[in-house]
């Protein structure tokens, strides 16, 4: 990975059995070995329940106490009743980036019918990239790959980088 401005990382699983202890973070762990790999610097991984205020909470502390660049939540993009990580995250949201989510239901949906039903968004919160992921190991992998690529580029630009993007 092309080293930038900050790859300083976080991620968020939403899950109320996790933040229980009542289930390993087996999202978050597939999440911070891939993200090692490329190079990212994953300092904080925290799980919280399926509670809009609390989601809400630890991302605004990530965004804006913590200065974090990249964000990444895994879990409570469904549609089942308690699934509110879409609406907490959209709370904080200063932009949307729907062409991540697009871009992640689009490639989802080549594997799975399920895809269709994903609520997740991605957007910038000050100097931060938030970006909702599936809360299964296997659909949080293979969503952080669709956007992997972007993501370099995508934090330069957030943060401020003001060189002109290249043309292909």
């Amino acid at each position: 990975m092309e080293q930038g401005f900050s790859r300083k990382t976080a991620i968020v699983t939403v899950s109320d059995r996790g933040s229980r202890g009542e289930r390993d973070d087996k999202s978050g762990q597939v999440l911070f070995e891939r993200l090692m790999q490329e190079g990212f610097d994953v300092c904080f991984r925290i799980v919280v329940p399926d509670e809009y205020d609390q989601i809400r909470s630890a991302l605004i502390d990530l965004a804006d106490n913590r200065k974090v660049p990249l964000i990444l939540t895994t879990g409570g993009t469904g549609v089942a009743p308690r699934d509110v990580t879409p609406e907490a995250t959209l709370s904080v949201l200063e932009k949307q980036v729907p062409g991540m989510a697009e871009a992640m239901r689009a490639a989802s949906l080549q594997k799975t019918p399920h895809a269709m039903i994903s609520r997740a968004v991605a957007g910038i919160r000050r100097a931060s990239l938030i970006v909702n992921l599936p809360g299964s190991p296997r659909g949080a992998l293979e969503n952080l790959e669709v956007v992997l690529p972007a993501l370099p580029h995508a934090l330069d630009k957030i943060q401020g980088d003001p060189s002109d993007c290249a043309t292909a």
